[in-house]
Parts: structure tokens; C-alpha cells; sequence
């Protein structure tokens, strides 16, 4: 039947149906379904709020359904995480502000010294800076940029190379890089590379992070004799794997 002889009714009933077929209500979030005929894995986004989760054309509404209820915490956790975000003033980089080193809160001074320097002082995260930088903010988080990213590279590779005789692996090299989205890797030459903001993490999150790392010079994939390795030398990486994708966005400058 051409389209123009359908009935009006029929053709808004029609249109609200698909409408309707391209969402699913979660507890307290709303889900928009994003088809492809070129996609073969699914995948969850949560952006400003908004949930959208990427499937394959063939998928069914009820699967999809099913997928979306396993993963409602998850969900609910992303959000509330985003909201929290929201609310986080951006660092002002000022005398009195606190920034995370290991796991612990460190009250920012800012001093007058000969030369640019980071140091921390019991309590206190103290910056000394030139006479002409003391107001300049892009200059002091630059500074305290690099010194977290040297002590990221101190610090993990003591650990790296602890772990590796532990666990009985080689890594090549050990790098320290800038991810956006992820706080380490392996190549499949061993090579690891780390995140220098997991040094805001606490220890035994930063500990986790190595261990991780290392073990897929065994397993290069996740797979269960990859995770029963992890487990072995630090059992608790289930709850330190999950504090990282909850507490994650919070290691930042």
C-alpha cells in the first residue's frame, strides 16, 4: 500500500511505536537504542546524562532489554559519577586548594623561591615559583603537572620491576604517557605504559594498576586464566578495578 493511502491514525500509531522501540526506561534513566547494520559488538555511553547504548541491527528489543537490566548499577553509578563531576569547581590553582598525591589530600602553598620547585611538606603540597609566575595559574599547573609526571615515573617503575620478579615476567620498557581514556596498556613486545595521574590513586589502586598491566605479558587478552593470574597476586582486584571506573574522573589537576 503506498504510504499516502495509509490512514493518518495508523501513521502516527506506527510512528510512536518506533519511537517507543528506540527506548528503554531503566530506575530512574531513560536508555536510546542506536542500531547499526555495520556493528557487530555492543557498547553503553553515557553522555551528559544522556544513555545510549550501540547495538548490532539484528539485535532484539527484549535483548537488549535484558542487557540494559545486568547493567542498571553500572549505569546508575555513571551518572550519579557525571552529576558529581558537574558540580566540581575547575582548580583554581590558588593557595588553599587541595590536590590528591597517593591517595591522600594535600593543601596547595604557593611560595617565592629562586627556583621553580614541588615538594611536600607534611600536610602541605608547597610550589615555589619565580616573582613573576606567583599569579600566573597556567604556569604552576604546569609545573605541578610535570612534577606528578615525574614521580609517576619514579615511583611505578619501582613497582614494575618489584611485580615482574614476583610475577616472573620481563617488561621492555617502561613509559610514562598523557591516556585520556585509559590508565595503562601492554604492547605485545611488553612494553608498559602508564597514566601518570593513577599517582593520585591510592597505593593498593596503584599497585592493582601494575600487577594488571604485567599479567598481560602472560594473557594478552582478559580471559579467565588472565584474571585467575591478577588474582594471584592481588586478590582484591575486583574491588580496586571497581573503585578505578568509579573514582577514575576524580584524578585530575
Amino acid at each position: 500500500m503506498p504510504l499516502y493511502n495509509v490512514p493518518y491514525k495508523l501513521l502516527q500509531s506506527l510512528y510512536l511505536l518506533k519511537y517507543v522501540m528506540n527506548f528503554i526506561h531503566g530506575d530512574g534513566f531513560t536508555v536510546e537504542i542506536v542500531r547499526s547494520s555495520k556493528r557487530k559488538s555492543i557498547s553503553i555511553k553515557i553522555s551528559k546524562g544522556k544513555v545510549f547504548i550501540n547495538v548490532p541491527d539484528y539485535l532484539t528489543h527484549c535483548t537488549i532489554e535484558s542487557i540494559i537490566a545486568k547493567k542498571q548499577q553500572w549505569i546508575k553509578t555513571k551518572i550519579a559519577l557525571q552529576e558529581n563531576l558537574k558540580t566540581q569547581k575547575p582548580k583554581q590553582f590558588f593557595d588553599g586548594e587541595t590536590f590528591l598525591y597517593f591517595g591522600q589530600n594535600y593543601t596547595l602553598k604557593i611560595t617565592l623561591g629562586v627556583f621553580s620547585s614541588v615538594n611536600i611538606e607534611n600536610d602541605k603540597l608547597i610550589v615555589n615559583v619565580k616573582e613573576r609566575y606567583l599569579s600566573d595559574t597556567n604556569a604552576i599547573k604546569k609545573l605541578l603537572a610535570r612534577w606528578y609526571s615525574k614521580q609517576a615515573e619514579i615511583i611505578l617503575k619501582e613497582k614494575t620491576e618489584y611485580y615482574a620478579k614476583l610475577i616472573g615476567v620481563n617488561p621492555t620498557s617502561v613509559t610514562i604517557k598523557t591516556f585520556k581514556s585509559r590508565w595503562g596498556s601492554c604492547n605485545i613486545n611488553a612494553g608498559i605504559q602508564y597514566n601518570w595521574k593513577i599517582i593520585m590513586a591510592p597505593e593498593t589502586i596503584i599497585n592493582y594498576l601494575v600487577i594488571h598491566e604485567l599479567c598481560h605479558i602472560h594473557h594478552h587478552n582478559h580471559s579467565p586464566k588472565y584474571w585467575q593470574t591478577v588474582e594471584k597476586y592481588c586478590p582484591q582486584y575486583k574491588d580496586h578495578g571497581k573503585w578505578l571506573k568509579q573514582n577514575g574522573a576524580y584524578l585530575e589537576l
